[in-house]
């Protein structure tokens, strides 16, 4: 059986210092008060927050319940005949389910998307025997929302009773509650309400669709239990000390980012769910640590790494790396969620709060209100490609899409970052996510891979709040597909293209260079973006 966890340093310049941010930690007894609930711990202007997000620290033993009530509500369906479970949420209430029910092996349809293409796929699948999962702490996400307001209208279409087949995890109290229960959906579960989403892979937003998919959600609280001594131990031999004084020291050093690679952990898709819980929680004040997940650990960014990154391990160590990380999914999450509070900490960031994440939200809604804005001209056509840079950063002598990636990826500081933004179909077009390797190649910098709009959810915070050395190429595309939002006045083409546009001016609004790309054929733009960057260089 699988060590339940182990931390390992491959190689650090800085040991000593290393040691000595260990030794403060374990000094101030750190993990044992944050175990306790201690909110105290990052500060007087953090405290009223943490004072309501800390019973993470408990699940393991607090979500024991959750196990016989999604067991029960599983065999009631499946008896129904009803076995295909679709989950619509975004950030928190999505990531760690995908990474659950992908490392179990069970089939689990996530919609974290506003693209037309990817929704309607999902609605083409066997609405007789679909339940869909509606996770959300309040019910107000829009992508969430407009998700449930299509499968309800799809239901009734299909001649299914729409209300038995619609599922809410949502937090006590909430709009989504009260219109769950008005509607006569069939279940409501209710999470804890003192855990933000990054740390709730353990409540009912990551159990409830794991388990009904047909996950191992027992197995998963029982690698959590198994974990709890050892990070709320006061000890320099605790995991998480370890990790977050590494990230600390090295982040003194200027290696603000964190570059993930699986190294043959069985676990599938965790740098996803490490990568909100890390950019969301330390990417604020100008500061933060950025995570980049890579393909494997030959990819560029990990086996290239320079002074600005430290590699991590998923899996057993390799010779680029810094760390290795082993150990059973439950576990993971734990020692990742105390590691990432304890750096907190240590770089004086208040690791519960996400204050930037609203602005783009704010800029999306107000295009939503104004369609007309959404029209805009590109500055340039290069064949199925639209190039629409944000102002101040592109030379009007630039024609082609090669010389504007290399404006772009000139634009970025020595140890800035690329960060790619596709706003599209992440199954269909899934081969977009070669552009990353590709630019980061290339361009020597490290560079990140999002799915739009999911990454706002994610990313996105720091992209705002953190480092303000990033560039930024946004991905677009035409649809084939037009799919209305029942009761409201847009279809989701146009809620995607409006948060693509949104958070594009979030970020120049902050000094960031934008580069929008919008392929008028995704096919061929795919092609001619990859022949752009392998062109620039040469």
């Amino acid at each position: 059986m699988t060590e339940v966890i182990s931390v390992e340093i491959v190689r650090t310049p800085n040991q000593d210092q290393v040691d000595t941010v260990i030794g403060d930690l374990v000094r101030d007894s750190a993990p044992s008060r944050l175990a306790a609930g201690d909110a105290t711990l990052w500060g007087p202007a953090a405290e009223p927050e943490a004072s309501i997000r800390l019973s993470w620290t408990t699940l393991h033993e607090t979500s024991r319940p959750l196990v016989a009530e999604i067991t029960a509500l599983r065999e009631e369906l499946h008896a129904e005949g009803v076995d295909r479970v679709v989950l619509a949420g975004m950030g928190g209430s999505s990531l760690a389910p995908e990474v659950i029910t992908g490392t179990a092996g069970v089939p689990l349809v996530v919609l974290d998307t506003t693209d037309p293409g990817q929704v309607a796929d999902a609605l083409e699948g066997d609405l007789e025997r679909t339940v869909l999962v509606v996770s959300s702490k309040s019910g107000g996400t829009v992508e969430t929302d407009s998700h449930r307001r299509i499968f309800e209208e799809a239901f009734a279409a299909a001649g299914v009773d729409a209300a038995s087949r619609i599922v809410v995890v949502t937090d006590p109290g909430s709009p989504l509650e009260a219109a769950a229960r008005e509607a006569g959906y069939r279940r409501v579960f209710l999470a804890d309400p003192n855990v933000g989403g990054r740390y709730s892979a353990l409540t009912a937003f990551g159990l409830v669709p794991s388990g009904l998919a047909g996950a191992d959600v027992a197995g998963l609280l029982d690698d959590a239990a198994a974990v709890a001594p050892l990070v709320s131990a006061d000890s320099p031999d605790n995991p998480a000390v370890v990790l977050a004084a590494t990230f600390a020291v090295a982040h003194a050093h200027g290696a603000e980012k964190i570059v993930f690679a699986d190294t043959g952990s069985g676990i599938s898709g965790f740098g996803d769910w490490a990568e909100q819980l890390i950019a969301e929680s330390t990417g604020k004040d100008g500061t933060g640590l950025l995570p980049v997940v890579v393909e494997g650990p030959g990819a560029p960014g990990f086996s290239d790494a320079r002074s600005d990154a430290t590699t991590v391990a998923i899996g057993p160590a390799t010779g680029s790396s810094t760390l290795a990380v082993e150990g059973r999914l439950g576990a993971q999450f734990l020692v990742w969620e105390y590691a990432t509070a304890l750096v907190g900490r240590v770089l004086d960031i208040n690791p519960f709060d996400q204050p930037d994440v609203e602005a783009a939200k704010k800029a999306a809604r107000s295009l939503l209100d104004a369609p007309a804005a959404s029209s805009v001209s590109p500055a340039f056509t290069d064949g199925p490609i639209e190039v629409h840079p944000s102002e101040g950063w592109l030379s009007p002598d630039v024609k082609t899409v090669a010389e504007a990636i290399k404006a772009l990826v000139a634009a970025t500081s020595e140890h800035g970052y690329l960060s790619v933004q596709a706003y599209l179909d992440r199954i269909d077009d899934a081969s977009f996510a070669l552009v990353r390797p590709e630019l980061a190649r290339r361009s020597h910098l490290q560079t990140t891979f999002g799915w739009g709009p999911r990454f706002l959810h994610s990313t996105g915070q720091y992209h705002k709040g953190g480092h303000q050395n990033g560039v930024f190429l946004q991905l677009t595309g035409a649809s084939e597909t037009s799919l209305d939002v029942p009761g409201r006045p847009y279809d989701l083409s146009t809620l995607q293209l409006a948060q693509a546009l949104g958070d594009g001016q979030v970020l120049a609004e902050h000094g960031r260079p934008v580069l929008r790309l919008h392929l008028t054929d995704r096919v061929a733009g795919l092609a001619q973006l990859v022949e752009a960057i392998q062109e620039d260089g040469s």
